[in-house]
């Protein structure tokens, strides 16, 4: 039941409005609040769907309800309502948040249209909510040794600049997981975070895949296409693998991160772009320049922050966090009952040599839990956990 508030100081007025919408539809509860100052009392003690909110009321006006409850409750969408209207008065409260204005007497089908919309809009953020946390639960860093503590250090720090950021560490230990971490903790977590794989993409398409192309510019190029680099446009593109990355696409993206502009492939147009971009790879790419695969003008460019994501051979101590949150999540996925690891099944999974790091300790425990006792044991280990 969606959770209506009338602020209104003509009792008439909010009498009429209550009638109008109740008998709109049998799902609205509508509550009225006589003044401005009862009426944020009311909605700071209680959830609402919408506010309807008059804006010449003593006490306080609407113009002041507006800004205080978009302050504390942001989420709510407000209508303001006055019969003495003007197009500054509409242009200011829509500057401020409101969802829309209505004049008074307010036209029947408008003001259920736009009762209908607002509610609707507030379902949605709603639910954009409800998937930004899941997305973040997915995203989530388990561990609390040194190493990873001071990993969440750096990114409370760095987040909320734009600094680019480069994370290396060895396959599977995670570091994809800081990259959605600086994005979802940064002011860009409402834009779009884009990820490539460069080293899954053809040395011949990488190009066109960052920067885009223009039709006809190469053989099965039959409309123009925007790259990766304009999608992540107000966001985040993360360059994963970047050391597998051509030379030739290594110098557009220096290109891109000095003058932030792009220009697609086949076409002499420039393209400004506002991205932030974080990159990550497994490789020593000192190494990597010093054999002359790398740029080392783009190392720098890049190499703003450096993370070093370890090993989980160098993080045994986040095992049992660890295999706690894989076997939750697992049991979760595939509907089974949550099974526990016993101490000494614990300390052996401590003990192993991690060569496929927190990717291969989450195949390992899936496996346990499929195969293992209701508490999983040190022999269930030894049985089900070697290589």
């Amino acid at each position: 039941m969606s959770k209506i508030l009338i602020i209104e100081d003509e009792a008439a007025i909010r009498r009429v409005l209550k009638k109008i919408i109740s008998e709109e539809n049998d799902a609205y509860e509508v509550e009225e609040a006589e003044d401005g100052l009862r009426g944020v009392e009311m909605i700071l003690n209680k959830d609402y769907d919408l506010v309807l909110c008059d804006i010449k009321m003593p006490k306080m006006d609407g113009v002041e309800v507006l800004e205080k409850v978009k302050k504390v409750k942001p989420e709510i969408p407000i209508i303001m309502i006055s019969g003495h209207g003007d197009l500054d008065t509409a242009v200011n409260t829509m500057r401020l948040g409101a969802f829309d204005y209505i004049s008074k007497p307010p036209d029947l089908n408008r003001l259920l249209n736009t009762v209908r919309n607002a509610l609707d809009k507030k379902e949605l953020v709603v639910e954009n909510k409800r998937l930004k946390k899941k997305v973040s639960k997915n995203y989530e860093m388990i561990g609390e040794s040194p190493e990873i503590s001071h990993i969440k250090e750096i990114i409370e720090k760095v987040a909320v600049t734009d600094a680019r950021v480069l994370i290396t560490g060895p396959n599977g230990t995670g570091k994809e997981l800081v990259a959605h971490w600086l994005h979802e903790k940064s002011d860009r977590s409402k834009a779009p975070m884009i990820e490539v794989n460069c080293a899954a993409i053809p040395s011949e398409l990488i190009e066109s895949e960052l920067f885009g192309h223009v039709k006809g510019s190469f053989t099965g190029a039959n409309k123009d296409r925007a790259g990766k680099f304009e999608a992540a446009t107000g966001g985040t593109i993360f360059l994963d693998e970047i050391g597998d990355m051509s030379l030739s696409a290594q110098a557009k993206v220096l290109r891109a991160l000095q003058e932030s502009k792009i220009s697609r492939v086949g076409s002499d147009r420039d393209i400004k772009v506002n991205v932030r971009v974080v990159a990550a790879t497994n490789k020593d790419l000192k190494k990597e320049i010093a054999e002359g695969c790398f740029r080392e003008d783009l190392y720098h460019r890049l190499a703003v922050i450096l993370i070093q994501v370890p090993a989980l051979n160098d993080r045994r101590k986040d095992i049992p966090l660890l295999v706690k949150f894989f076997s939750t999540k697992i049991s979760k996925e595939q509907g089974t009952p949550l099974k526990s690891f016993s101490k000494d099944a614990l300390k052996k999974l401590q003990a192993y040599d991690w060569t496929g790091n927190i990717r291969e300790l989450r195949n390992v425990v899936e496996r346990l839990i499929i195969l293992g006792e209701n508490e999983v044991s040190e022999n269930d280990v030894i049985l089900f956990a070697s290589k």
